[in-house]
């Protein structure tokens, strides 16, 4: 164990001082980073009631002697610095002496350890920072760390607290990144008596990330290897096809420390320019080996942001690393051919025999949904529809039974946002009475924009962000009824643990919104349902995107938590721009949307529709003046 040192009151001032102390997370984190820099190979955390009453946090690291106990009890007392030279070229990640100290102020600390020197260890007790006599203890190499009884003497702190699911989810949060960072040493996290993570501790980064985020990450992963000018990147990054929200799964250690920096997110969000969609984020795990005396880590009491000294060598290293990894990543999603028999397809439109049959094929929403019930009377979720005041739009085909079978074949899904034309349908839509000025619609350009007749005027309808509005109105005025499906299988979203934090706590407002969401635990969420506008949509995506959201949000009012989740929900099931709609959609569409003067912007803020009044296009053309 190195000798732990008083330090002189000229290098104590130089060192970028704070509390470190902010909440059980924060405690964790200091005492774990003693650990790792007391060179343990194995490390396990314990914690109750969210840390609150209860943390114990065990090492086999060297231990500390018995002589310097009551010195790591005090500020400014450590064993990483010496002279003012050291500040110069941090290379562990404690350094300050002020952590413990800290602890031992607000809280009851028991402190067993023992270095491999001494035939007995040490037993050292102290409450709101006030120390009892060492004692000798049997225990094993290393060192054990007891906190009980979080600002006990400070309850104005107290209360500032969050609950105990929230503040167990920060301490996990802090336990995954340090295990990610250290996958040579093997960790355990117990929470409330059940042990939710444990790392093997071999070597290999991306069995701690498959330890700590699950199988479906970890296999969305890409390696990262490269150097440039010095600077070294090691790690993972998501491929282009797997992007996420939120920058929640982003991570960046400099020197395995944990780092928030912007140089390296900007160089990271580079790379993926033009190989992912506007709005995602690449999620990733990248270790960025530095000079110790190129970086400054004495600028924040957390450690969490760093100074470069050449800001340009890091942007240009991580940008080249993550550029030169995703070119060689899968660019298309791979798609699996069906050898099955090809069994004989209905025939649309003819009708030879007394054996046709019809099917009705439902789709719940605005014109452009998918169907969602085939071939049977009326559902309940029809019923359901049209007491929310959801439009309900049926179609009915004549088909043919296949000559060979004599029973009707298994229809086919129909797209209704295909690329090809509807076939031939015989309709039977009841249509709801509604005040719409008489319009005619022109057509449709880009596929995205629909053109209007109305009153004298041209108007001009984007039709994703139109769309996107009606559903928002809709769901903000039906709420908790709210049309909801069923999934024919959960789905198991893993999120980072301050996106699943954001998202536990906003369950409510999701319930409001269609989602039956169930706590999984350790960082995921089950969910068995869904609101019926998002169809087909990729509920992962929807759900990763949601907890982004919430988790970015400076506000916690539960109505603007709905509204969000409603947004993202629209946007999501909205028709996009490109799909093709077809004649009868685009009338309907347009009825309804006419027919409602509140529907002007999206929710994002955008227009619309657009118009130009008969007037102005004739002076566009001369014909006035």
């Amino acid at each position: 164990m190195p000798k732990i040192n008083l330090l002189p009151k000229e290098i104590a001032e130089l060192i970028a001082a704070g509390e470190v102390v902010e909440r059980p997370s924060s405690v964790i984190k200091e005492l774990v980073e003693n650990s790792i820099d007391a060179g343990a190979k194995n490390i396990t955390v314990e914690i109750k009631n969210g840390g609150k009453t209860f943390m114990r946090i065990s090492d086999d690291g060297c231990g500390i002697e018995r002589d310097d106990i009551p010195l790591a009890v005090t500020s400014h007392a450590t064993s990483k610095i010496k002279s003012r030279t050291d500040l110069d070229a941090i290379a562990t990640l404690g350094f300050r002496g002020e952590a413990l100290a800290s602890v031992c102020a607000v809280s009851k600390v028991d402190i067993l350890t023992k270095t491999a020197e001494e035939d007995v260890g040490t037993a050292f007790s102290v409450a709101g920072g006030v120390c009892a006599p060492a004692e000798d203890a049997g225990c094993p190499d290393g060192t054990t760390i007891v906190i009980r009884e979080l600002f006990y003497n400070t309850p104005a702190r107290m209360k500032f607290l969050k609950k105990d699911v929230s503040e167990a989810n920060f301490a996990a949060s802090v336990i995954d990144k340090i295990a990610i960072a250290y996958p040579g040493i093997a960790f355990k996290f117990i929470r409330d008596g059940r042990q939710t993570l444990s790392t093997s501790g071999n070597g290999d980064m991306l069995s701690a990330v498959y330890s700590v985020y699950g199988r479906e990450f970890a296999e969305s992963l890409v390696k990262v290897s490269y150097s440039l000018d010095g600077i070294g990147v090691e790690g993972y990054v998501s491929s282009p096809l797997h992007s996420r929200g939120s920058r929640g799964m982003q991570l960046f250690y400099i020197n395995n420390r944990l780092i928030s920096n912007r140089t390296a997110v900007a160089a990271l969000e580079e790379a993926y320019k033009n190989s992912i969609m506007i709005g995602k984020f690449p999620a990733c795990v990248l270790n960025i080996s530095a000079p110790y005396e190129s970086i400054d880590v004495n600028v924040h009491p957390a450690k969490t942001e760093v100074r470069f000294a050449d800001e340009r060598r890091i942007f240009n290293a991580v940008h080249y690393a993550v550029k030169n990894a995703i070119d060689t990543a899968p660019a298309r999603p791979a798609v699996s051919i069906d050898t099955a028999p090809v069994r004989p397809q209905p025939v649309f439109g003819e009708q030879t025999s007394l054996n046709t049959q019809h099917i009705k094929i439902t789709h719940i929403g605005t014109p452009g949904s998918a169907p969602l019930v085939i071939n049977s009377p009326k559902t309940d979720s029809e019923s359901a529809c049209e007491h929310a005041d959801i439009p309900v739009f049926t179609d009915v085909i004549s088909v043919n039974p296949t000559p060979d079978s004599g029973s009707v074949p298994q229809p086919q899904t129909i797209d209704f946002l295909s690329d090809e034309p509807l076939p031939e349908v015989r309709r039977n839509v009841d249509e709801k009475t509604a005040v719409v000025p008489d319009f005619r619609v022109v057509g449709e350009v880009f596929r995205t924009y629909i053109l209007v007749e109305c009153e004298d005027k041209l108007l001009v309808i984007d039709k994703h962000a139109a769309h996107e509005r009606m559903l928002f109105e809709k769901m903000k005025a039906h709420g908790r009824s709210t049309h909801q499906q069923m999934l024919l299988k959960p789905v198991i979203v893993t999120l980072s643990k301050e996106e699943y934090s954001a998202l536990i706590a906003s369950v409510t407002e999701l319930s409001a919104a269609g989602f039956d969401i169930k706590d999984f635990g350790d960082g995921s969420v089950k969910i068995s349902a869904c609101p019926a506008a998002l169809g087909e949509c990729d509920i992962t995506a929807v759900i990763t995107e949601i907890a982004g959201k919430l988790l970015n949000s400076s506000r916690d009012i539960s109505t603007d938590s709905l509204e969000r989740i409603y947004s993202t929900v629209a946007c999501k099931a909205a028709v996009k721009a490109g799909q093709y709609t077809s004649d009868y959609e685009r009338d309907r569409f347009v009825a309804e949307l006419l027919s409602s003067n509140e529907i002007r912007f999206c929710p994002h803020g955008r227009p619309v529709i657009t118009e130009l009044s008969r007037h102005e296009l004739e002076k566009q053309f001369k014909r006035i003046v």
